[in-house]
C-alpha cells in the first residue's frame, strides 16, 4: 500500500509551527499524485494552503488516531516520527498527570517540578516482581527490571540517567537506589543499603548547588555501582565522580549560589561547636555573595546541616573529621576575603595582620607570614639558579583562587574516598547495578572547556545507545527469523575521532599545553590548520578567529577558545602547597596533600584538576623510570579521556538501562510543557534517534494471536482457519499486496511504519460500516414502530376531525347559499342606482368641458397662423444676408484647411499603413461602446421587466382590495337594516322597564325593613359563633400542641436511643476490631520472635554441642510451666553447613525473587542477633566459673535445706489433693451403681445433702490448688534467683538452672514476662467480649426487628396515602402477597438446606450402621426380657456404649512420641479428610487429656499438652506453604479447643451438651491457660492459611480478573509496543477467571472436607476476597491499558461471577461482597458518563468507597480503546476534586494488600458423642485403649 493512500479528505497531518514546533491540520481534499499544493484546515478552523518541497515533495507527517494518543509506550504509535512524539509526551504529562514514558528501551521522565505521591512503599511493592510492560511506566520498572535481569541472566546492570540540568536526573537515579534497597533487604538503620541511600546527602551538599536552571543542581557525574552477593542482598557500593565543576568554587553566576555546604555551614555558624570557626552570614563571604542569591525558597539550610551530619556519622566519619572538613570549608570562605594591594603594576602586598588572612592560618595551622609572602609572589627555577619574583594584584587573585579550587577538589577527592570506604564490604562482590547520574548535552551563549568535556562524554554514551539500540533490533530480526537489512543509523564516530584520535583536539590541547608561550589563539591557529576543510563536522565562525564550532549528534556548537588552556593545565603553586602541608597542627590537611607531588620545573605547576575520583586507576603497561614523574602532568582532558574510557568499558561490559529526563521549561512551573525546549532536548538525548532506527525497519510487531484478535472483524467465516498463522496470512496477502510492507517472523508479524495504521482505518471503517447497519435497522424498527402508533392515532383524530369538518361545511354551504342570493338582489339595486346617476351627472359635465376646449383651440390656431407668417417673411431675409456672407469666408477657410488637413492626412496614412495598431484602438474604442451601449440596453430591459411585474402586482391588489370594499359595502347595508329592527324592539323594551321600575321600589322599601330585622339576627349569630371558634381553635391547639409535644418527645427518645445504640454498638465493634487486631498482629510478632529464639537457641546448641560431640546434653528437667513455652523447631542454614544451605535453596528457586531476598536478609538479622546470643552466652560461662568455687562452700547446705523444705511441703499437699479426689472419684461411682432413679433425682433429699458435701469438697480442692500454685511460683522464683553452676558432676537441680541461662538468658525471662501479660490481657478481654457480645446480640435483634417494622409500616402508609381509596384494598392485598411469597421462599431455602444436612446424616447413618449391627447382640444380651417387652424398640438408643466406654483413651507415659508421631507429625491430611470424620485427631488428643484428668495426673496432662502444641508448630513450619495441612490443623485446633471449652465445666459451654457430655467434663484441671495458648495458636495458623492463600491466589487475580477477556471481543487488542504486556487472549499457561473460580472451589472443598467451623470458612473467604480486591484495584490503579468503559464492563462480569459463587457456597452473609465495593466502584467509575455537572455529581456519590486520590488517578488513566470512545475532559476532572476536596480519606493511592483482618473462633460445640468414636486402625494408634 502506497502511503499516499492515507492522505485522503479528513485525515489529519502535522505541519511545522515556529511557535509551537508542530501544529495539527485536517485535509480538505484528498491528495493526488503530482499535486504541489495541500488544501488543510487548522484546528483553530482557519484555512491554509501548504506548499511541498519540490526537491524532496515529502508529505507532511500523518496524525495518530486518538485511540493511541497516551499510549504508554511511544514505540506502539502507527506513525512514528517528531511531532507524535512530543504529542503523545504532552498529552500524558498535562492531561493525564503521567511523567513516564516508554521508548523503546528508553525510560523518558518529564520533571513535573511538584511532590508527587508514586514512590511510596506501596508502589514499590506493587512493581516488585512485575513484568517490565505490565505495569504503567515507572522508574520503579526499569529498576526492577535490572535486578531481574541480574539475578536472571548472571550479568551486571547499570542504569544510564541522562538530562539537562534540572531535568530530575538526581531525583530519579535516588528513587532507583530507593528501590534496589527496599527489595533486597530491609531497612534498618545498620544494614549497607541505609549507607547508600545515605551517601545521597553529602554528596549533594558537597557535589550540588543552585542554578538558574535548578535549585539543587549537579555540578558532577557518578556512577554509583551497588554490589550485591550471590543471593542479591546488597553488601556495598562504590562511587565513582566526574568533572566537579572548581570554577564555582569562586566565581558564582548572578542568581546562582556556591555549593550548598558552604551556605549550612553559615546558616549554622551560631552553634556552639562552631564558634570557632568565626563564620557569619552568607552575605559576609566573597565566595558566597557574588550570586546575590544566598537562600533557596522552601529550604532550611541549617535542617539540611543536621541531616548531612547525620548521613556523615552513618557512614563513619566521626565528629573529629566532621569539624575537621567544617575547618577547611571555612577557611576557604575566610581566604575569598583576602584582599590584596598593589605596590607598582608588577607587585602586591597584603596588609599586616589582615583579618582573614589571620583567621585563614589559624584554621589551617600555618604561619601567616609564610602564606602571605608566597600569595604575593612565586618560584621560578631555571638550569642553573632559583629566584623568587613578585607578581601583580591580578595575578596574586588567579593565585588564590586557584588554590581555594584545588583545596576544595582535594577535599571533595577525599570524602569520596572515605564515602566508598563505608560503603565497601568485606564479603565477596557476586554482581552489581551500576546508576550513572551524568550531565546531558549542553548548549550555551557562550561555552568554553567544561561544555566541551560534556558534550564529549554525550557522544561518547550516545554511540554506545545507539549500537546497543541496533543490537537490540537485530536480535529480535534474527530471533523471528526476519531477513536482516541494513539499517543507516547516525554514526558519530567521526565526531568522536575529531575530539580523541590522534591529532585530535584534545591531542593538540595538550601538545599546546606543553610549548612554553602556549596560548588558546595559538592553539586554535593550529586546530584550524589541522581540521578545517578537512573534516565536515569542523567549522569556523566567520566573525571570530578564537573559537571553533563541532557538528555534534545533537546540535551545532560553537566553542570560545579562550580559558581552554588554563582550565586543562588548572594551575596552583607549588610553594602555597607545600605551606598548607607544613601544617603540624592539622593532621587532615596533610592527609589531602599525601599524594601531592613535586613539580620538576618553575614553570610547571602541580596538576589535579576535574579529574576522575575513583578508587580504580588507569594503569601503566609497565614500570618505568620516570613515570611517576610524568604522571603528574596529566592535563584534565588526559585524565577526562581516561576516565571516559574505564566507564564505557564498564558499561559495555554490563547490561545497559536508560532514563531520559526531560525539563518541560525554563521557569519550573509545575506541569507546563514548552514545546520547543521538549524537542531540543528530545533531538540531544537519543529518543528521537530510537524512533528512527524503529521506524526504519519494521516498528510494529504483533503475534499471530493478537493479529488474529484485532482483526478478526476483517474475515469473513470462510477465511478463519485452524492455523492462525496461515489465517493471519491468507488475510495479509488480500489486504496489503505489496509484500515489503510486512514479514512473517516465527512468532510475530512484522509491519513497516504506516501499515498498521492502514490496517487501523480499514478497521474502522468496516466497525463503522457495521454501527451504521445496526443503527439503521434499530432505528429503522423505532421509526416503524413510533410511525405505525402515530398513523394510528392519526386516523382516529382525522375520523373525528373530519366528521366535524364535513357537518360544519354543511352548514357553511347553506348559509352561503343563501347569503349569496341576498347579495346579488342587493348588489344589483345599488350598482344600477348609482350607474344612472353616474351616466346624467357625466353627460352634463362632457358638454360643457368639450365645448370650453373647443373654444381655446380655435383662438391658440389663429394666433399661431399669424405668427407664423410674420416670421416666414423676417426669416428669410435674415438667413440669406448672412448665408451669403458666410460662405464667402467659409470656402475660403475650407481651401486653406482642406490643403492643410490633407497633407497631414496623407502622412498619417503612409504611417498606419505600416502598422495596425489604429485600427485595433478603434476597434477598442468602439467595443467599449457596444458594451456599453448592450448594458445600457440589459439595463433597461431589466427595469421594464420590473416595472411590469409591478404594474402586474398593482392590479392584483387593485382587484383584491375593490372586492374587499365590495363586500363590506353589502355587510354595512345588512347591519343598517338590523339596526333598525333593534330600534323597534328598545322602544318596545323601555316600556317594559318604566313598569318594572315602579314595581322594585315597592319591593325595596320592604327589603330594607327586611334587611334591616336580618342585619341585627346575623350580627348576633355572628357574635356568638366568632366566641364559640375562638374557644374551639384554643382547645384545638392546645390539643395539637399537646400531641405534638408527645409525638416530638416519643421521637427524640427514640432517635437518640438508636442513635445512641447504633453509636455505641459501632464504636464498640471498631474498638473490639482494632483491639483483636492489635493483639493478633502482637501475636504474629511473638510468634515470628519465638520462631527466631528458637532457632537461635538450637544453633547456639550445635555451636555448643560441635566442639564436644561425646558430651552432647539435653535438658531433660524443665519444669511444666516452662515446657508450655519452650517449642522445638529445626535447626536452619548456617554458614557453617553448606550442604544443608545449599538444598532450600534450590527449593526456593521458583519463588519470587524478592520474597526469596528478603528472606535472606531475615537470615542475616537472626546470625547477627545469633552472634550477640553466643557473646552473651560466653560472656554467662565465664560469669558462672568465676562464682563456682565461692557456691560450692557457701550456697549448697543453705539451698539444699530450702528445697528439701519446699518439696516436701509440695508432696504433702499433693497427696492430700490426690486422697480428696480419690473420695471424691469413689462417691461419684458408688451413687452411680447403688443409688435409684429416684434417689438420685434433683429434687430428693439425698441428693441435696451429697451435692452440699460436692462442693464443699470442691471449695476445699480448688483452695489446695491454689496453695500449690502459689508454692511453685515461689519455688521457681527462688530457682532463678539462686546463681547456676557449670558442674558436669552435679546431678541436682543447679545442672538445670545452669543448661536454663545457657538456653535462654535473658530473653527468656523477657519471654515469660510477655506471656504472662498476654495472658492477663487475654483474660480481661474475653471476660469484656463475652457480656458485649450478650449485649449485642440482644441491641441488635430489637433495634432490626424495630427498624423493619418501622419500614413496612412506614412503605404501607406511604403507598396507601399515594392511592386513591379504592386502590388502597388492592395495594395492600398486593403487599400481603408479596410478603407471603418471600416468607415462602425463605422457608424453602431453609427446606433445602434441612434436606441437605439429612442427607449428610444419612450418609453418617450408613457408615455408623455396622457398627451398630456388630454392638446390637453384645447390648440385648445386657437387657432383660421384660424390658424388650414393655419398652419401645429404638434403633439409634439401643448400643449403649457409655456403660462400657467413658469416652477416654489410655496411653503409657512412654507411648507419648510415638502418639505425637503419628497422629500429628506423620498423619496425612487427604486420608483423613476422604476416610475418617472431621477433627479426628483434636478428638483423640482430647480424650487423652481427659485420661490424664481422670488420673490427676497434671504432670502427663500439661506434657501431653505441650507435646501437641510443639506438634502442630512442627508440622506447620515443615509444610507451612500445603494449603491442606494448613487447613486441616487449623480446622483440629479449633476443634481441639471448643472440646477443652465443651467439657470445662463452665456453665457458658455446658448449656449446649446433652447430660451425657456433661459427665465428660474435666474434673481435675482447669485448662484455660492452654485454652489461650491454643487460640493464640490458631490465630498463628490462620494468619499462615492466609499467606498461602495469597501466595497461590497472587499470580492468577491480575490475570484472570483484569487481563482475560471473560467476555470475548468486548475489549480489542490496540497496537502493542516494544514493552509488551501480558497477553489478555487465553493460551494453555495464562489464568483466566475460571482458574480463580476453581481454585476457591478447591480451597471452600478442602476446608469443608476437614470440618472447619463455618463462621472461619466465612472469614476465610471474606479475607480472599479482599486480596483478590485489593491486587485488581492496585493494579488497575497502575495500568493505563486497563482503564477503559470495555475493561470496566468485563472487570462488572468477572465480580457478578464471583458474587454467584459466594451465592451457591451460601456465603453472602459472610461479608465477602463488601470488601469487593472499591472495585465495583471503579468498574462503574469506568463505564458512567463523564461530561456534565451532573455526571461529577453521580460520582462523587457513587464512589464512596474510593478515595480521591483513587478516582481521579482512573479519570487521568481513562483511556478509549477504540474510536467510539471519548476522553475524560481537564475541567471534568477539576470539578470532580473540586466537589471532593472536604472529603477527608487516606491520601494513599494503593490498597494495603498484605491486611489481614482480625479473626475470631465462635464457641461451636460439637453433637458427637466421645464414647462413640472408634479409632481407625490406619492411623497406627494401637498402643491406645478405650476406657
Amino acid at each position: 500500500m502506497a502511503a499516499t493512500e492515507l492522505y485522503t479528505k479528513h485525515a489529519r497531518v502535522w505541519i511545522p509551527d515556529p511557535e509551537e514546533v508542530w501544529k495539527s491540520a485536517e485535509l480538505l481534499k484528498d491528495y493526488k499524485e503530482g499535486d504541489k499544493v495541500i488544501q488543510l484546515r487548522l484546528e483553530e478552523g482557519k484555512d491554509l494552503e501548504y506548499c511541498l518541497d519540490p526537491k524532496t515533495k515529502e508529505l507532511p507527517p500523518l496524525r495518530n488516531p486518538d485511540i493511541l494518543v497516551g499510549e504508554n509506550d511511544l514505540t506502539a504509535l502507527s506513525y512514528l516520527h517528531e511531532p507524535a512524539v512530543l504529542h503523545n509526551l504532552k498529552v500524558r504529562f498535562i492531561d493525564s498527570k503521567l511523567i513516564y514514558t516508554y521508548c523503546g528501551i528508553v525510560l523518558v521522565a518529564i520533571n513535573p517540578y511538584e511532590q508527587l505521591p508514586i514512590y511510596g512503599e506501596d508502589i514499590i511493592n506493587a512493581y516488585s516482581g512485575q513484568n517490565m510492560g505490565d505495569m504503567d511506566p515507572h522508574i520503579f520498572a526499569v529498576a526492577e527490571e535490572a535486578y531481574k535481569q541480574m539475578a536472571r541472566d548472571e550479568r551486571n546492570q547499570s542504569i544510564i540517567v541522562s538530562g539537562e540540568s534540572g531535568a530530575g536526573k538526581t531525583v530519579s537515579a535516588k528513587y532507583a537506589m530507593r528501590y534496589f534497597a527496599t527489595v533486597s533487604g530491609s531497612a534498618s538503620e545498620a544494614n549497607v543499603e541505609e549507607k547508600v541511600l545515605a551517601s545521597n546527602p553529602i554528596m549533594e551538599s558537597i557535589g550540588n548547588a543552585k542554578t538558574t536552571r535548578n535549585d539543587n543542581s549537579s555540578r558532577f557525574g557518578k556512577y554509583i555501582e551497588i554490589g550485591f552477593d550471590k543471593r542479591y542482598r546488597i553488601i556495598g557500593a562504590n562511587m565513582r565522580t566526574y568533572l566537579l565543576e572548581k570554577s564555582r568554587v569562586v566565581f558564582q553566576a548572578e542568581e546562582e549560589r556556591n555549593y550548598h555546604i558552604f551556605y549550612q555551614l553559615c546558616a549554622s555558624a551560631a552553634l556552639p561547636e562552631f564558634k570557632t570557626l568565626r563564620l557569619g552570614n552568607a552575605n559576609y563571604f566573597h565566595y558566597t555573595k557574588q550570586g546575590g542569591s544566598p537562600v533557596i525558597d522552601g529550604i532550611d539550610d541549617a535542617n539540611e546541616m543536621v541531616h548531612t551530619r547525620q548521613a556523615c556519622t552513618l557512614l563513619g566519619i566521626n565528629d573529629s573529621y566532621q569539624m575537621g572538613i567544617f575547618r577547611i570549608l571555612a577557611g576557604l570562605l575566610h581566604l575569598g576575603n583576602v584582599g590584596f594591594t598593589s605596590r607598582d603594576a608588577d607587585s602586591c602586598t597584603i596588609p599586616p595582620k589582615h583579618e582573614p588572612l589571620t583567621i585563614f592560618c589559624d584554621l589551617m595551622g600555618v604561619e601567616y607570614q609564610e602564606m602571605s609572602h608566597w600569595l604575593c609572589h612565586r618560584k621560578l627555577a631555571t638550569a642553573s639558579e632559583t629566584y623568587i619574583k613578585p607578581i601583580s594584584k591580578l595575578q596574586a587573585i588567579n593565585a588564590r583562587d586557584a588554590l581555594a579550587k584545588h583545596i576544595y577538589a582535594k577535599l571533595f577527592n577525599w570524602i569520596v574516598d572515605h564515602v566508598n570506604k563505608a560503603l565497601h564490604s568485606t564479603v565477596k562482590q557476586h554482581s552489581f547495578i551500576g546508576v550513572l547520574d551524568i550531565y546531558g548535552f549542553e548548549t550555551f551563549e557562550i561555552n568554553s572547556f567544561e561544555q566541551f568535556c560534556i558534550n564529549y562524554a554525550n557522544e561518547k554514551l550516545q554511540q554506545q545507545f545507539n549500537m546497543h539500540v541496533f543490537k537490540l533490533e537485530q536480535e529480535e530480526y534474527m530471533k523471528e527469523q526476519i531477513p536482516w537489512t541494513l539499517i543507516d543509523f547516525y554514526d558519530n564516530q567521526p565526531c568522536i575521532n575529531l575530539i580523541e584520535a590522534k591529532l585530535g583536539i584534545l591531542d593538540l590541547l595538550d601538545e599546546e599545553c606543553k610549548m612554553p608561550k602556549g596560548s588558546d589563539d595559538s592553539w586554535a591557529q593550529k586546530l584550524y590548520n589541522t581540521h578545517l576543510n578537512k573534516c565536515a563536522l569542523f567549522e569556523k565562525p566567520r566573525m571570530s578567529n578564537k573559537a571553533f564550532i563541532i557538528q555534534h549528534f545533537a546540535d551545532k556548537v560553537e566553542y570560545q577558545c579562550e580559558g581552554f588552556l588554563e582550565k586543562n593545565k588548572d594551575t596552583v603553586y607549588e610553594e602555597q602547597i607545600k605551606v598548607l602541608k607544613s601544617s603540624k597542627k592539622f593532621k587532615m590537611l596533610s592527609e589531602l596533600f599525601q599524594d601531592e607531588e613535586k613539580a620538576l620545573s618553575p614553570t610547571s605547576a602541580t596538576s589535579s584538576g576535574r579529574m576522575l575520583l575513583s578508587r580504580t586507576a588507569v594503569k601503566p603497561a609497565k614500570a618505568r623510570p620516570g613515570q611517576a614523574s610524568k604522571e603528574h602532568k596529566k592535563t584534565v582532558g588526559h585524565q577526562f579521556r581516561n576516565s571516559l574510557h574505564l566507564l564505557m568499558e564498564t558499561l559495555n561490559a554490563t547490561t545497559p538501562h536508560y532514563v531520559r529526563c526531560i525539563k518541560p521549561n525554563d521557569f519550573k512551573f509545575p506541569f507546563t510543557f514548552d514545546e520547543k525546549r521538549a524537542v531540543q532536548q528530545l533531538r540531544a538525548c537519543g529518543v528521537l534517534e530510537t524512533i528512527r532506527i524503529s521506524a526504519a525497519g519494521f516498528p510494529s510487531r504483533w503475534t499471530y494471536q493478537e493479529f488474529f484478535s484485532r482483526y478478526r472483524v476483517l474475515m469473513k467465516q470462510k477465511d478463519v482457519l485452524c492455523d492462525r498463522k496461515q489465517t493471519c496470512k491468507n488475510l495479509l496477502e488480500k489486504l496489503i499486496l505489496d509484500k515489503d510492507k510486512y514479514q512473517f517472523g516465527k512468532t510475530k508479524i512484522f509491519f513497516r511504519a504506516g501499515q498498521v495504521a492502514y490496517l487501523e482505518k480499514i478497521r474502522a471503517d468496516k466497525l463503522r460500516v457495521a454501527c451504521i447497519r445496526i443503527q439503521k435497522t434499530i432505528r429503522g424498527w423505532l421509526m416503524r414502530k413510533k410511525y405505525l402508533r402515530m398513523r394510528k392515532a392519526a386516523i382516529t383524530i382525522q375520523r373525528y376531525v373530519r366528521g366535524y369538518q364535513a357537518r360544519c361545511y354543511a352548514k357553511f354551504l347553506r348559509r352561503t347559499r343563501a347569503a349569496i342570493i341576498l347579495q346579488k338582489f342587493q348588489r344589483m339595486y345599488v350598482v344600477r342606482k348609482r350607474y344612472h346617476l353616474m351616466r346624467a351627472t357625466t353627460i352634463v359635465l362632457q358638454s360643457l368641458l368639450r365645448g370650453y376646449i373647443a373654444r381655446n383651440k380655435y383662438q391658440r390656431m389663429l394666433r399661431e397662423h399669424k405668427a407664423i407668417i410674420i416670421q416666414k417673411h423676417m426669416r428669410g431675409w435674415l438667413a440669406r444676408v448672412r448665408y451669403c456672407r458666410s460662405l464667402k469666408a467659409i470656402v475660403y477657410l475650407q481651401c486653406c484647411y482642406r490643403r492643410m488637413m490633407a497633407k497631414r492626412e496623407l502622412k498619417k496614412l503612409k504611417i498606419e499603413a505600416r502598422s495596425v495598431e489604429r485600427y485595433k484602438k478603434l476597434n477598442i474604442g468602439m467595443e467599449n461602446k457596444i458594451m456599453q451601449l448592450q448594458r445600457k440596453v440589459d439595463e433597461q430591459h431589466k427595469d421594464y421587466k420590473s416595472l411590469l411585474e409591478k404594474l402586474t402586482s398593482l392590479e392584483t391588489t387593485y382587484n383584491t382590495e375593490t372586492e374587499k370594499l365590495r363586500s363590506d359595502v353589502e355587510r354595512f347595508r345588512m347591519s343598517e337594516e338590523e339596526a333598525k329592527n333593534a330600534t323597534n324592539r328598545v322602544h318596545v323594551l323601555q316600556e317594559e322597564i318604566t313598569k318594572l321600575r315602579k314595581e322594585l321600589h315597592q319591593t325595596q322599601s320592604e327589603k330594607k325593613t327586611i334587611e334591616e330585622w336580618a342585619d341585627k339576627y346575623k350580627q348576633e349569630t355572628e357574635q356568638l359563633l366568632s366566641e364559640l371558634k375562638e374557644q374551639n381553635t384554643l382547645l384545638k391547639k392546645e390539643k395539637e400542641e399537646l400531641n405534638r409535644r408527645i409525638q416530638d418527645q416519643a421521637k427524640e427518645m427514640t432517635e437518640t436511643m438508636e442513635k445512641k445504640l447504633v453509636e455505641e454498638t459501632k464504636q464498640l465493634e471498631l474498638d473490639l476490631n482494632d483491639e483483636r487486631l492489635r493483639y493478633q498482629n502482637l501475636l504474629n510478632e511473638f510468634s515470628r520472635l519465638e520462631e527466631r529464639y528458637d532457632d537461635l537457641r538450637d544453633e547456639v546448641n550445635l555451636m555448643v554441642s560441635i566442639p564436644k560431640p561425646g558430651h552432647k546434653r539435653t535438658d531433660s528437667t524443665h519444669s511444666s510451666n516452662e515446657s508450655e513455652y519452650t517449642f522445638s523447631s529445626e535447626i536452619t542454614e548456617t554458614e557453617d553447613l553448606p550442604l544443608r544451605m545449599e538444598e532450600p535453596s534450590e527449593k526456593k528457586e521458583p519463588l519470587d525473587m524478592s520474597l526469596f531476598l528478603k528472606l535472606q536478609k531475615r537470615v542475616t538479622e537472626l546470625e547477627q542477633e545469633k552472634q550477640s546470643l553466643q557473646d552473651e552466652l560466653d560472656r554467662k560461662e565465664e560469669q558462672a566459673l568465676r562464682t563456682k568455687t565461692r557456691e560450692e562452700v557457701e550456697g549448697p547446705p543453705v539451698r539444699g535445706a530450702e528445697l528439701e523444705y519446699e518439696s516436701l511441703k509440695r508432696q504433702e499437699l499433693e497427696s492430700e489433693n490426690k486422697k480428696l479426689k480419690n473420695e471424691l472419684n469413689e462417691l461419684r461411682k458408688a451413687l452411680l451403681e447403688k443409688s435409684s432413679p429416684e434417689v438420685t433425682a434433683p429434687g430428693a433429699p439425698a441428693y441435696r445433702v451429697l451435692l452440699d458435701q460436692l462442693t464443699s469438697v470442691s471449695e476445699e480442692l480448688e483452695v489446695r490448688k491454689e496453695e500449690v500454685l502459689i508454692l511453685r511460683s515461689q519455688l521457681v522464683s527462688q530457682k532463678e534467683a539462686i546463681q547456676p553452676k557449670n558442674t558436669m558432676t552435679d546431678a541436682t537441680i543447679l545442672l538445670e538452672d545452669v543448661q536454663k541461662m545457657k538456653d535462654k538468658g535473658e530473653i527468656a525471662q523477657a519471654y515469660i514476662g510477655l506471656k504472662e501479660t498476654n495472658r492477663l490481657l487475654e483474660s480481661q478481654l474475653q471476660s469484656q467480649k463475652k457480656s458485649h457480645d450478650n449485649e449485642l446480640e440482644a441491641l441488635r435483634g430489637e433495634i432490626q426487628s424495630l427498624k423493619e417494622e418501622n419500614n413496612r409500616q412506614q412503605q404501607l402508609l406511604a403507598q396507601n396515602l399515594q392511592l386513591p381509596p379504592e386502590a388502597r384494598i388492592e395495594a395492600s392485598l398486593q403487599h400481603e402477597i408479596t410478603r407471603l411469597t418471600n416468607e415462602n421462599l425463605d422457608l424453602m431455602e431453609q427446606l433445602e438446606k434441612q434436606d441437605k444436612t439429612v442427607r449428610k446424616l444419612k450418609k453418617q447413618l450408613k457408615v455408623f450402621a455396622k457398627k451398630i449391627g456388630e454392638l446390637e447382640v453384645g447390648q440385648m444380651e445386657n437387657i432383660s426380657p421384660g424390658q424388650i417387652i414393655d419398652e419401645p424398640i429404638r434403633p439409634v438408643n439401643i448400643p449403649r456404649k457409655e456403660k462400657d466406654f467413658q469416652g477416654m483413651l489410655e496411653y503409657k507415659k512412654d507411648d507419648e512420641p510415638k502418639l505425637v508421631k503419628n497422629l500429628i507429625l506423620d498423619l496425612k491430611p487427604r486420608g483423613v479428610a476422604v476416610n475418617l470424620i472431621p477433627g479426628l485427631p483434636a478428638y483423640i488428643l482430647f480424650m487423652c487429656v481427659r485420661h490424664a484428668d481422670y488420673l490427676n495426673d497434671d504432670q502427663k496432662v500439661r506434657s501431653l499438652l505441650t507435646s501437641t502444641i510443639n506438634g502442630i508448630k512442627k508440622v506447620l513450619k515443615k509444610r507451612g506453604d500445603d494449603f491442606e495441612t494448613v487447613s486441616f490443623w487449623l480446622s483440629n485446633t479449633c476443634r481441639f479447643l471448643h472440646c477443652l471449652k465443651q467439657y470445662s465445666g463452665e456453665e457458658g459451654f455446658m448449656k449446649h451438651n446433652t447430660p451425657r457430655q456433661n459427665e465428660h467434663c474435666l474434673t481435675n484441671f482447669d485448662l484455660a491457660e492452654y485454652r489461650q495458648v491454643l487460640s493464640d495458636l490458631a490465630i498463628q495458623i490462620y494468619q499462615q492459611l492466609v499467606r498461602v492463600l495469597e501466595n497461590i491466589l497472587q499470580p492468577m487475580i491480575v490475570s484472570g480478573m483484569l487481563e482475560h477477556e471473560t467476555i470475548q471481543g468486548v475489549s480489542g487488542v490496540k497496537p502493542p509496543g516494544l514493552r509488551k504486556r501480558t497477553s489478555s487472549i487465553a493460551d494453555e499457561g495464562t489464568y483466566t477467571l475460571d482458574s480463580i473460580i476453581r481454585q476457591l472451589n478447591t480451597f471452600h472443598s478442602v476446608m469443608c472436607q476437614h470440618g472447619m467451623d463455618p463462621e472461619l470458612i466465612k472469614q476465610v473467604v471474606k479475607q480472599t476476597f479482599y486480596i483478590t480486591g485489593a491486587v485488581t484495584l492496585n493494579n488497575l490503579l497502575l495500568r493505563k491499558d486497563m482503564c477503559s468503559w470495555s475493561k470496566g464492563m468485563q472487570i462488572r462480569y468477572n465480580v457478578s461471577q464471583l458474587e454467584e459463587w459466594l451465592r451457591d457456597k451460601n456465603l453472602m452473609n459472610s461479608g465477602a461482597k463488601e470488601t469487593l465495593e472499591p472495585l465495583i466502584q471503579a468498574a462503574q467509575l469506568l463505564q458512567v458518563k463523564k461530561k456534565t455537572d451532573e455526571d461529577a455529581e453521580a460520582i462523587c456519590s457513587m464512589c464512596n468507597a474510593l478515595t480521591t486520590a483513587q478516582i481521579v488517578k482512573v479519570l487521568n488513566l481513562y483511556t478509549p480503546v477504540n474510536e467510539f470512545e471519548e476522553r475524560v475532559s481537564i475541567s471534568f476532572i477539576r470539578t470532580i476534586q473540586m466537589r471532593l476536596r472536604d472529603r477527608k480519606d487516606s491520601p494513599q493511592l494503593l490498597m494495603d494488600a498484605k491486611h489481614i483482618f482480625p479473626v475470631t473462633f465462635p464457641f461451636n460445640p460439637s453433637s458427637l458423642a466421645l464414647e462413640t468414636i472408634q479409632i481407625p486402625a490406619s492411623l497406627g494408634l494401637a498402643f491406645i485403649s478405650r476406657v
